[in-house]
């Protein structure tokens, strides 16, 4: 648990999970903190990726478009939240359904790590994005790419799979259903977040 709170040791913890997923998946379900603890961090992404996207929205020179610009920020965080709640409900109940043995802690702990090491990741973009901005697009096709490889070997980790072209398969439908679900219910409600990130 202390290993959580010193920043040092995560920024090499995610250096290392980016170069060796399972490791890094399986690193964290080792340390993982208790669910309150757990839900305090996921709380705290989700702040964080707000604030991130407005000061890329500023840098931009475009404060208009950044994501708290004429909408709630309690509204977008909460929208933000839901999806990443859905989508740690599915990696365990979808996952248990094919034969997994992981849990929702797990799959929590996972996520939310997840948008840890992609902070860092737009922390890269956004230092691009001042000095060479044409690579900072290259970074951002890249790491759209790197995500998915490395929510499918948490998955892998997560569950005791094997075969990661199964779980692939598997998450990318399962991804897809999400987005369309999450998109017909902010439909109905009237809501159009706008897009975040680079």
């Amino acid at each position: 648990m202390s290993d959580l709170l010193d920043l040092r040791y995560l920024v090499r913890l995610a250096f290392a999970t980016v170069r060796d997923p399972k490791a890094g998946a399986a690193e964290i379900l080792r340390i993982a903190p208790a669910r309150t603890a757990l839900w305090l961090a996921f709380a705290l992404m989700i702040v964080v990726s707000l604030i991130m996207g407005e000061v890329v929205a500023l840098i931009l020179g475009q404060p208009e478009a950044g994501p708290l610009a004429g909408q709630s920020s309690l509204a977008l965080g909460l929208m933000q939240g839901a999806f990443l709640f859905v989508m740690v409900h599915a990696i365990t109940q979808i996952g248990r359904i094919c034969g997994g043995t992981g849990d929702f802690d797990g799959a929590l702990a996972l996520i939310t790590w997840l948008q840890f090491v992609f902070f860092l990741v737009q922390l890269l973009q956004l230092a691009l994005l001042l000095v060479a901005p044409p690579i900072a697009v290259i970074v951002t096709g890249l790491a759209i790419g790197l995500f998915f490889w490395m929510l499918v070997n948490f998955i892998l980790v997560l569950h005791g799979f094997t075969s990661l072209s199964a779980v692939f398969f598997m998450t990318f439908v399962s991804f897809l259903g999400i987005l369309f679900t999450l998109a017909l219910v902010l439909s109905v409600l009237g809501l159009t977040p706008e897009p975040q990130g680079f």
